[in-house]
């Protein structure tokens, strides 16, 4: 379908770095990813949670390294691992230099939390012997304490301050493949905070409202600060921050860019909330669809409308449509189009078959 001129969102200019075979910023694709919470030298359980996410459509994971056993551990994972990972590192300096020689693709770290100008430097060139990226993770909880006796409370300009000063120590070692984040819990002190960095520097931003909470809460809280971000194009990277299954945060974010048009990826219901014109049981029969085309990867929209009120408007708008008819005689259209109707079928079932057949005559079209 044409995108029309009111759906189009202008991103930010960013400049683009990699994270190993991914790049981030500039024209690319807005990337998602999630992070791992099995013990990092639980390598089967860690290999195991990262391919759940890749499955669900991740294009970067972060796996954290507070100890020497798990950058240890973190060779074996990146070896084995489809998509690149970040390792995640606070404070000492020498799991940085032992997660870039594993062959990390980035470090999310500090510089200025890490030490003296030494260990600073060496990290930094441990970083560029082996091609990997940085990614500064300023957080609302933990800022410097100097910072927050100046600003009083983490505020928008102190999370800048913050970023930037760590920016500074990169470029002194000519260290340019950096990426940013500035998260907070608040939503209102998050949003601000990424839209005064956006103005002051053109490196790739990395959005997220941290610490957003359970699937549905943190869902909603999440949807509100990263759509106002992405909606004012300030976003190169995202993470949804949920307290849930890694590969949660994954479909929430695939369902915010989709809802934007920012990216397109795995089935799009759209439904009516049903009521007593409703000709076949909606809720029930969404919920499986959802869950039995789950697995689709390739974008296709499907909208499922209990009667013929808005059913045929609904329709037009999508790959696939189901209108519920009287006595068990339902429409489904194709691209917008009236194309045949079923007669007392099993709707969810033959709506998930026609789904699967119709991506399979697009690859043998292909």
């Amino acid at each position: 379908m044409n995108i029309r001129p009111y759906r189009q969102i202008e991103r930010r200019k960013s400049r683009k770095i990699r994270v190993g075979n991914i790049f981030v910023g500039g024209d690319s694709p807005i990337s998602v990813q999630t992070m791992t919470n099995t013990k990092t030298t639980d390598i089967d359980a860690t290999l195991k949670q990262i391919n759940t996410c890749v499955d669900a459509g991740a294009d970067i994971i972060r796996v954290s390294c507070p100890d020497k056993e798990s950058t240890s551990a973190l060779k074996t994972i990146i070896n084995s691992s489809s998509i690149p990972i970040i390792a995640d590192i606070h404070f000492h300096y020498l799991r940085a230099v032992e997660a870039a020689d594993a062959g990390a693709a980035c470090l999310r770290i500090n510089p200025g939390n890490i030490g003296n100008s030494n260990k600073v430097k060496e990290v930094i060139n441990a970083a560029k012997q082996n091609n990997t990226s940085i990614r500064i993770g300023v957080n609302a909880g933990s800022l410097e304490k100097n910072i927050l006796d100046k600003y009083g409370e983490p505020s928008p300009e102190a999370l800048v301050e913050s970023a930037l000063r760590h920016v500074r120590i990169l470029k002194e070692y000519d260290f340019h493949d950096y990426k940013i984040s500035v998260k907070a819990s608040d939503v209102f002190l998050a949003v601000a905070a990424y839209t005064q960095l956006a103005e002051l520097d053109n490196c790739p931003l990395h959005i997220g409202i941290t610490e957003a909470g359970s699937l549905r809460s943190g869902t909603v809280k999440s949807s509100i600060g990263l759509g106002n971000l992405l909606w004012a194009g300030i976003g190169d990277t995202m993470r949804v921050s949920l307290s849930a299954h890694p590969s949660e945060e994954i479909k929430v974010a695939y369902e915010m860019l989709k809802s934007l048009g920012l990216r397109r990826r795995g089935v799009t219901v759209i439904s009516c909330p049903s009521c007593a014109r409703q000709q076949f049981d909606v809720i029930k029969t969404v919920q499986e669809v959802e869950e039995r085309l789950e697995h689709i990867s390739e974008s296709i929209t499907v909208s499922i409308i209990g009667c013929v009120v808005n059913g045929p408007g609904e329709a037009k708008e999508t790959d696939i449509g189901l209108t519920g008819g009287g006595k068990g005689a339902h429409q489904i259209y194709v691209n917008g189009i009236t194309d045949h109707i079923i007669r007392n079928e099993n709707v969810a079932d033959y709506i998930v078959n026609f789904v699967l057949k119709k991506l399979e005559q697009k690859k043998l079209i292909r």
